[in-house]
């Protein structure tokens, strides 16, 4: 992997680089190693390569261990920010670990026990083994790793566990880890871990539910003549996609049941958005022939209403 490469020189960005000159780049060399497209016999290395630099370079605090301390540094600061927990306790207990609320407990004990106390029943604290509180907690994960489902490691007091990530999972959706809570009273059972789970964005494909989508750029005579053009899926593999003539710019073209799989067996499916791509420099010659061109293709504009005749 490229842990002992410079992840700014792979990428052939500066050090100064903005979020969207590392995007671009990544985009560029995704495209162009992509072992679906690529077929050289270090497209795969090149490919995990370019993805390794992209996935610290454009998370903040990554970028800013990997700054400070290179790679390794890199490392060690993504599993040490990963799942810090945040917990949501009873009576504002705040701190990491099995904190509880003392004062809930002692009025339990004294004939409290309310829905609001860790014990949950009227009668609780008097010697019964009772459930221990949920806990909340908060885990980033990849745009692919959501779509493709995977597993992460989040901390749960001074250690961890490995916590399941479902295809397909969104933004706001809360996943539970089963006995992961604050202990139980007089011996009962562990509360759960509740945990919130927020979703990257991706550089080349974008979510719409379970759809997928994919910006593709055209040229000019590509849009006017039509092409084929070969596109590598977000589940992997490539499809190759023929591009009617006259196609315009916002165009959406579906692969069927290609996008991103519900936990229940549902699927998306995946479009490319054509966007047209008018050259910012030419030679010549060439704008020679787009001028003469010019005079042979129809004004788009004849019949918009602002210059319709307000006479």
């Amino acid at each position: 992997m490229a842990s002992s490469t410079d992840y700014y020189k792979l990428l052939g960005v500066s050090r100064s680089a903005t979020a969207d000159e590392i995007r671009k780049a990544y985009r560029k060399l995704a495209r162009k190693y992509h072992p679906d497209v690529n077929k050289a016999e270090d497209a795969v290395t090149k490919f995990a390569e370019v993805q390794e630099a992209y996935d610290t370079l454009s998370d903040a605090e990554k970028r800013r261990m990997y700054d400070q301390y290179g790679s390794t540094g890199a490392g060690q600061g993504a599993s040490g920010f990963r799942g810090d927990p945040r917990w949501s306790q009873a009576g504002g207990g705040g701190g990491y670990g099995q904190t509880v609320d003392f004062s809930d407990i002692f009025g339990s004990s004294f004939g409290g026990g309310g829905a609001g106390s860790p014990f949950g029943r009227e009668g609780a604290g008097r010697g019964q083994a009772m459930k221990g509180q949920d806990q909340s907690n908060e885990i980033t994960v990849t745009f692919m790793t959501a779509l493709k489902g995977g597993t992460e490691e989040i901390r749960v007091g001074n250690s961890t566990a490995t916590l399941k990530i479902p295809a397909g999972i969104e933004s706001g959706n809360k996943l539970r880890l089963a006995g992961k809570g604050h202990a139980g009273a007089m011996g009962g059972p562990a509360g759960d871990m509740i945990v919130t789970v927020s979703v990257g964005g991706h550089p080349v494909y974008q979510r719409n539910g379970l759809d997928v989508e994919m910006d593709v750029e055209l040229n000019i005579a590509e849009a006017a003549l039509g092409t084929k053009i070969t596109v590598p899926l977000p589940l992997g593999g490539s499809v190759e996609m023929s591009i009617p003539p006259g196609v315009s710019s916002n165009s959406r073209l579906r692969v069927r049941a290609k996008g991103c799989e519900s936990p229940a067996g549902k699927k998306g499916d995946f479009y490319a958005v054509v966007t047209i791509v008018a050259p910012k420099e030419i030679d010549d010659e060439t704008k020679q022939l787009l001028e003469e061109l010019k005079e042979h293709l129809p004004n788009p504009r004849e019949n918009d209403v602002l210059h319709e005749d307000k006479g």
